[in-house]
């Protein structure tokens, strides 16, 4: 596989634009493309880099290229859309998509960039914003132990764990775990605060105390204290989680394996939406505990 020097990122929401910003700070020749031109030009201003127009002026000539957008549609689009990034990688390149997606649309374009002489690696990330500001996100990849090895360099630049998990799409579906687990983490920390709260408990304490013990877990690190303060206007987004969760529901679906705690909040999820939390980080669930105190 050609040596990685040239390298193109496509997307530069709350994730990918410091993830591309350490590529560049790491001595990385780096290209950048977003939907939202602005968004790129303040990403150059603030790193050394290119701006490209489309996906493919992205791709032209590069080594690798890796994408970090909004769904399965969003991939599509800037890979096998009139103006796809496949039409201009070269050959022997590498892809790695970081996009949450599901397994089908991993394996679709797994076959699509070998139709190209592309290598692709599913390779969704976990960590969030602050995990990629900090240049310590987890990455589980599925695709060659080849380009799993090649592309190491790359994700080392903002990942602190990173994991092959086999053949193309178990990137995917090792996601789909995270996000069960994290589901099911935020809902029991928000009943955890509210109660401490109902109970007139000082709750800051409590959660200094409990998060040194069995009940420790990277949100009550790094979430309970906004959480108390009613903060939530940052991170990871209800929407993106929603949509997170509707591919593991109908993954789950699919194989007939019963999820109800994850089905129920992804439930809760929805009526935080409605209450007007479509872009508040996920802990938000708690709001909706709240909420339903001051209604009775």
């Amino acid at each position: 596989m050609t040596p990685i020097k040239r390298v193109a990122f496509i997307g530069l929401g709350a994730m990918g634009y410091p993830m591309a910003g350490h590529l560049a700070r790491a001595g990385h020749v780096v290209t950048v493309f977003n939907r939202t031109r602005t968004r790129a030009q303040e990403w150059q201003n603030t790193f050394d880099g290119q701006i490209a127009f489309t996906p493919a002026d992205a791709a032209a000539d590069q080594h690798a290229v890796m994408i970090c957008v909004g769904n399965d549609d969003d991939v599509r689009q800037v890979t096998t859309g009139p103006n796809g990034l496949l039409k201009t990688l070269p050959k022997g390149a590498l892809l790695i998509d970081h996009t949450t997606t599901s397994e089908t649309l991993a394996i679709s374009l797994s076959a699509a960039a070998a139709q190209s002489g592309v290598t692709f690696l599913d390779a969704p990330v976990s960590g969030g914003q602050i995990g990629a500001e900090r240049g310590a996100l987890t990455v589980m990849i599925g695709g060659d132990e080849a380009a799993y090895n090649a592309a190491l360099p790359l994700l080392e630049c903002y990942a602190k764990s990173i994991r092959r998990m086999g053949k193309t799409g178990t990137g995917q579906l090792t996601k789909m775990v995270n996000q069960i687990c994290i589901a099911g983490l935020l809902q029991g920390l928000s009943e955890g605060i509210h109660f401490a709260e109902r109970a007139g408990l000082d709750v800051e304490d409590v959660m200094k105390v409990i998060a040194q013990g069995a009940a420790q877990s990277w949100q009550m690190d790094n979430r309970a204290s906004t959480m108390i303060a009613g903060e939530f206007d940052f991170g990871f987004a209800v929407d993106w989680m929603r949509k997170d969760l509707s591919i593991v529901i109908e993954a789950a679906r699919a194989a007939d394996i019963d999820l109800p705690v994850t089905a129920l909040v992804d439930a809760f999820y929805a009526e935080v939406q409605a209450m007007g939390g479509k872009r508040w980080d996920t802990s938000s669930l708690i709001q909706r505990l709240r909420a339903q105190k001051r209604s009775a």
